[in-house]
């Protein structure tokens, strides 16, 4: 269980340097919520802290980003961070491994993949996913969701692992970058970064990834079960926003969006944040209710499996508690 291992230590490392935990702030239950990366994928999120639908549940969100699932799950086991918001796997990974406080998954955000297959050449009109063949791809932390299921995908199309490469060497958060810089032919890139990057004429983006991966438990709010027992009410508050916030991002058009998200991303274009928004929408990115189902965390171990990093299949209601988001989703279509 070397991803346990691994997990563990760096909370080990991440107790050191952390503050107390979340507290009153303004009359506000503060949440620190670790967010495995920032992007537009979770503008849900970002809509319900900027129309105040967390703080009318008498809550307030400290954001943190982790740069990758293993340093969220690792905030959470150290007690750095209340909730976790990353893919479910990290928390797979820790409760495989035994631990007695089980990070439990109660409510998911995203049902696909949210990257995009950037190219350096311009060729959205010519690609095809024949066309990688032979050529290196930045495709993510190797062990990481969207790593796991681009890999996947690949297997899908027929690939084998002497047809590609794929460059796991790159750290997540260095990933553009070092494609800008002339590391291999394609990247893939969440939004907005991919669509900067377009406007830019620096890369090109060929391929949703998420239309090819089909529905799978992408990025899950996660928090330790004890933590949950003790604070029901405030993670009911806090689906209630999110909910809300899904409604939101879901009815209202990209223009209509594109202003709320700007305190979130100060340096991105309103122009930008609306591609973004509109290519996330075309996918059908964000789950209605939140509820990870049973079908579609088996179809992510069936991911991880074929990547070569599942130990052994886990049971579903080992760390995954949908009774919250059940009873919030019932009392708001009442």
């Amino acid at each position: 269980m070397k991803k346990t291992f691994a997990i563990l230590g760096a909370a080990l490392f991440a107790l050191l340097p952390l503050s107390a935990c979340g507290g009153e702030s303004d009359g506000l239950k503060t949440i620190r919520l670790n967010e495995v990366t920032h992007s537009i994928f979770y503008a849900p999120m970002y809509l319900a802290d900027s129309l105040g639908y967390f703080e009318e549940e008498g809550i307030k969100i400290q954001f943190t980003n982790g740069g990758g699932a293993d340093s969220t799950m690792a905030a959470v086991l150290s007690g750095g961070a209340e909730i976790g918001f990353c893919g479910p796997e990290a928390a797979l990974y820790v409760a495989l491994g035994g631990t007695k406080d089980i990070p439990t998954v109660f409510g998911q955000l995203t049902q696909r993949d949210g990257s995009f297959l950037v190219s350096r050449k311009d060729e959205a009109d010519t690609f095809t996913w024949e066309s990688l063949k032979g050529k290196e791809i930045l495709a993510g932390r190797q062990g990481g969701v969207p790593a796991m299921t681009f890999e996947y995908i690949l297997r899908e199309h027929g690939f084998t692992d002497k047809d590609i490469k794929l460059n796991f060497d790159v750290s997540f958060n260095n990933m553009t970058a070092a494609f800008i810089e002339g590391t291999a032919e394609y990247c893939t890139m969440f939004e907005p970064t991919a669509s900067d990057v377009q406007a830019q004429n620096k890369g090109y983006i060929v391929a949703a990834v998420g239309s090819q991966s089909g529905v799978v438990p992408y990025t899950s709010f996660i928090a330790k079960r004890s933590w949950l027992q003790k604070h029901e009410e405030t993670a009911k508050g806090f689906l209630r926003a999110m909910l809300r916030g899904v409604e939101f991002a879901q009815n209202s058009t990209p223009e209509t969006i594109a202003p709320y998200l700007q305190k979130h991303f100060a340096d991105t274009s309103l122009e930008s944040l609306a591609t973004g928004i509109g290519n996330y929408q075309r996918i059908d990115s964000w789950a209605t209710d939140m509820v990870m189902t049973k079908e579609s965390f088996e179809r992510l171990q069936d991911i991880i499996a074929s990547a070569g990093e599942l130990p052994e299949r886990a049971d579903y209601s080992l760390f995954v508690d949908n009774s919250y988001v059940e009873e919030v989703y019932a009392a708001l279509k009442k």
